[in-house]
């Protein structure tokens, strides 16, 4: 049987290379700050895919549209941008006129080396504020010049001779996390994309915990029962939670992310559609043709021979 799913997966250390004509500096597959522009290489984000660490992207200048979780956001001048291990994301739209305006900075880090150093990310984010709600934060004037010192102070660090260096980009980092959580508890109010007013910390919690399973799980298990059970909470409770949180149901969180690894397994990758079909646990391509219809209005061969590029980056 085929389980894996083929979004291609990106590394600190393939994003290193993918962007080699870039500025950049880091310390292996752990951490790298990447001063960028409009390149042609800004093309291997145009295909879905996870990147494999947390990623902080900071907008100096242009604009271009990303989609997360399929749910397009706009980056712009002094805009920032967090995105977490698992969410799928790519680059939706660059108007052409930007492209010789866009530059921005990239600083990631891997899981391990931020678990190495003690920063709980997930509940950083997730007390008040989920990222899926409102990945981009726009910086005050001070804020900027703050985020500005970080990476000059990190830019320092990472091209001396000093010893102890990957300990001392540790600490930073974790202080660079807060600072950015603080400006998102400040933002809240402000989200592009904003839940419900009503929203309390237990749903918010709940479905940080489902979308993680969702995004573990999606494509073996479409029905909510085994999420609920994973949960040790009944399907109506979790049904609940996940409504109230976001306002959307929770068959429709799921069902989103197994039309996403279908379209890009039907748009980006040599596989049969039977092989699609295995690889998602349909039972046969009667029910994937029927559930993928209703969801695209297209029948999985007609969604596969269509326009392979949606983007002009």
């Amino acid at each position: 049987m085929i389980d894996t799913p083929v979004f291609h997966t990106i590394d600190i250390a393939r994003f290193r290379r993918a962007f080699a004509s870039a500025d950049s500096i880091g310390i292996g597959n752990d951490f790298c700050i990447v001063d960028m522009k409009y390149d042609k290489c800004l093309e291997v984000l145009t295909h879905p895919c996870r990147l494999n660490a947390y990623l902080a992207f900071f907008c100096i200048s242009g604009r271009l549209r990303l989609n997360v979780n399929m749910t397009e956001f706009e980056v712009r001048e002094n805009t920032l941008f967090i995105n977490i291990p698992g969410d799928i994301m790519h680059v939706a739209h660059i108007e052409e006129s930007q492209k010789g305006r866009l530059r921005f900075v990239v600083v990631a880090a891997s899981k391990a080396y931020l678990s190495g150093v003690h920063v709980d990310i997930d509940r950083l984010f997730s007390e008040g504020m989920r990222l899926i709600d409102n990945p981009c934060s726009e910086l005050m004037p001070q804020e900027k010049e703050t985020a500005a010192s970080y990476l000059e102070l990190a830019h320092r660090l990472l091209t001396s001779a000093m010893p102890y260096k990957r300990e001392c980009i540790g600490q930073l980092l974790s202080s660079v996390f807060y600072f950015a959580a603080g400006i998102y508890s400040r933002n809240r109010g402000s989200a592009h994309h904003c839940p419900a007013a009503d929203t309390t910390a237990r749903c918010r919690t709940a479905f940080d915990s489902f979308l993680k399973l969702v995004a573990r799980h999606h494509t073996v298990h479409r029905d909510i029962s085994f999420y609920a059970g994973e949960m040790c909470m009944s399907t109506k409770y979790l049904s609940k939670l996940v409504k109230k949180a976001t306002g959307r149901t929770a068959a429709d969180w799921i069902d989103s992310y197994v039309i996403t690894e279908a379209k890009n397994m039907l748009r980006y990758s040599d596989m049969s559609i039977k092989d699609i079909i295995e690889a998602l646990h349909f039972s046969d391509q009667s029910s994937f043709t029927k559930f993928f219809r209703k969801r695209t209005g297209q029948t999985p061969r007609q969604y596969r021979i269509g326009p392979r590029s949606g983007t002009s980056a």
